[in-house]
């Protein structure tokens, strides 16, 4: 009988840092390249454009490359939910009542944004999952759902096991 399910959730960052260094130094080589050859020409104005481009792409590899560090643990007991997430400057806890906590996967208002996944109790909330993607969030919504259990209906945790082992 397991003592409690935990489940690790992690973005998939398959960049490495040495990777998107020699990602952007050769996209720098060739988009400078270009636009000195046109600066040559007397076309100077788009240098300055061509630099901002490469500044633009470097912050984004950046805010990538800092999104690996993210990650969050939903532990579920018998009494408790705990979902710790662990971003880049700071860790948050958040403990729910395994009882009174229910799971809810809310549609996004608009086609363009995902859906969010959360644990709520007692008029608080966390989201779960924000980096998966649309079927991988909906997998987890099935899979808190039959651990954590609906409002005043927590199901036994050796029951709950059972049926993610046959699921």
């Amino acid at each position: 009988m397991p003592a409690a399910q935990t489940i690790e959730l992690r973005p998939n960052c398959s960049l490495t840092p040495r990777s998107a260094a020699w990602f952007f130094a050769s996209l720098c080589l060739v988009s400078l390249s270009v636009a000195a050859l046109f600066a040559v020409r007397g076309y100077w104005p788009i240098l300055p454009f061509a630099g901002l481009e490469m500044l633009l792409l470097g912050w984004a590899l950046r805010a990538g490359l800092t999104r690996r560090h993210h990650r969050q643990s939903v532990v579920i007991t018998e009494d408790t939910v705990e979902i710790d997430s662990h971003l880049p400057d700071r860790i948050e806890q958040v403990v729910f009542s395994r009882h009174w906590a229910h799971v809810k996967l809310r549609r996004a208002a608009s086609p363009w944004h995902p859906s969010r996944l959360t644990i709520e109790s007692q008029g608080r909330a966390c989201e779960v999952g924000m980096f998966l993607t649309e079927e991988e969030r909906r997998g987890l919504a099935g899979r808190l759902q039959r651990l954590v259990g609906r409002m005043n209906e927590s199901p036994p945790m050796h029951e709950a096991a059972k049926q993610l082992g046959s699921a």
